[in-house]
């Protein structure tokens, strides 16, 4: 009996929300594969499927498979949910097909599907990344401010982990993750002298600019990034 080949399971950032932003090569993954897993409980609702729809309509058609990651601090139920993702893809991989997952901004950058990578690495599947334009890139662009200059160093820091911290290290920041801890966060940037702005759901249709730290509302929502350089 001939031995099926294994898929590989392609990582795929689909940008921060405008589906133009879209690279070329994610385009085409989407096209060329049947088998879409989506980062949520129900595929269709998550945010990256409804980015993709709108350069690639195609993946209306495709097989969509839900990869639900619960929003905890729980290192147990997060391994837990991590395992059953990486049986799931794997379960597609076993049959030959390839599994394109596509995830939000880049990734690379603070990517759940990094640890579904490394469990299914180490079960000997082949993974590989494509890159998609990341959210701080995006948001910098909309301020139409940079990130850096001369010889200036970015520090790209999860909000949520950092709270209380200074943020005296030389050069700018970005601030990811910081809605859950918006309160905090924001007292700390004040303490830090900096220049602060920030975007709400970037490239999307619900977004919302903030010129100013103090403009920022205290229950920005889940997509909420933050530059903050120093005067």
């Amino acid at each position: 009996m001939t031995e099926i080949k294994k898929g590989t399971a392609y990582g795929v950032g689909v940008g921060p929300g405008d589906p133009e932003l879209m690279t070329l090569k994610a385009v085409r993954l989407i096209k060329e594969n049947e088998v879409i897993a989506l980062p949520g409980r129900e595929a269709r609702e998550t945010v990256a499927y409804k980015i993709a729809a709108g350069a690639v309509p195609e993946i209306a058609e495709k097989e969509l498979i839900s990869v639900y990651f619960p929003m905890s601090t729980d290192s147990k139920a997060l391994a837990e949910a991590h395992r059953k993702g990486a049986d799931l893809i794997e379960s597609y991989l076993d049959q030959g097909k390839n599994v394109v997952f596509l995830t939000l901004g880049d990734s690379t950058v603070y990517c759940t599907f990094s640890y579904v990578q490394h469990l299914m690495e180490e079960d000997g599947y082949k993974v590989e990344l494509v890159n998609g334009i990341p959210s701080f890139c995006a948001a910098a662009a909309r301020l139409g401010i940079s990130l850096t200059e001369w010889d200036e160093m970015l520090h790209i820091l999860p909000a949520f982990h950092k709270s209380g911290d200074d943020l005296d290290l030389p050069g700018n920041y970005v601030l990811m993750k910081s809605a859950s801890h918006m309160a905090e966060v924001k007292d700390m940037l004040r303490k830090s002298g900096r220049k602060v702005c920030a975007v709400e759901n970037c490239t999307m249709e619900n977004e919302k600019v903030y010129r100013d730290l103090e403009e920022i509302p205290d229950d920005a929502g889940y997509f909420s990034l933050i530059i903050a350089k120093k005067k």
